[in-house]
């Protein structure tokens, strides 16, 4: 699923004009450029690599994550897509859940695509392994399981239901990009819960 994505994602960047990737994507901070050079370190990124490049950073996740779209990004669109082939078929992970690759590939993926229009359907069993992984993982770790702690996720378009409280729903791909950080999607979800996830 992972290499589909990849796979899908390097179609649809291959079609963008190049004012297209200085738009900026729905991850903040970040253009459709910077999330796409993102995504080749997540693609070459290994256990050690990863634990060296934390320790070059001074254990601050931003910066390391800062210094490495610097790293990938080429000097033009075609050079950043051109790298992003390249690392498409990789297997290498870092130290995380196996699940975290999915992740990066769904909610990674909709940064980009949601700003320029394009719409793409994401296997469902890949948006709940994401969904399921965020909102079990803690805050220290870069997830989201005490911002669900009071809430009910109910997704709208599958079987599934995350934790106990006033309901949010909406479609299992909203809720994740919600999880994931994204306030933007708030505005898609229904249902009492959705204040305090906004909070």
């Amino acid at each position: 699923m992972v290499h589909a994505e990849r796979a899908a994602l390097i179609e649809d960047l291959t079609r963008l004009e190049d004012w297209q990737w200085e738009q900026q994507s729905l991850c903040e901070g970040w253009t459709v450029h910077d999330v796409a050079a993102h995504l080749i370190g997540v693609a070459r990124s290994t256990k050690v690599g990863f634990v060296a490049g934390l320790a070059r950073a001074g254990f601050d996740f931003d910066e390391q994550n800062v210094r490495a779209v610097a790293r990938d990004r080429g000097a033009s669109p075609r050079e950043t897509l051109a790298r992003l082939r390249q690392v498409a078929s990789r297997t290498s992970a870092p130290p995380a859940p196996r699940d975290s690759r999915l992740a990066e590939e769904v909610v990674h993926g909709e940064d980009i695509r949601r700003p320029l229009g394009i719409a793409h359907t994401y296997p469902q069993e890949a948006v709940v392994r994401a969904l399921r992984l965020q909102a079990g993982t803690p805050a220290f770790f870069g997830g989201a399981k005490e911002l669900t702690a009071g809430v009910r996720l109910r997704a709208t378009d599958t079987d599934l239901s995350i934790g106990d409280g006033p309901e949010v729903r909406g479609t299992a791909l909203s809720l994740c990009l919600v999880v994931y950080g994204r306030r933007a999607v708030l505005a898609d979800l229904e249902g009492p819960g959705v204040p305090v996830l906004g909070a």
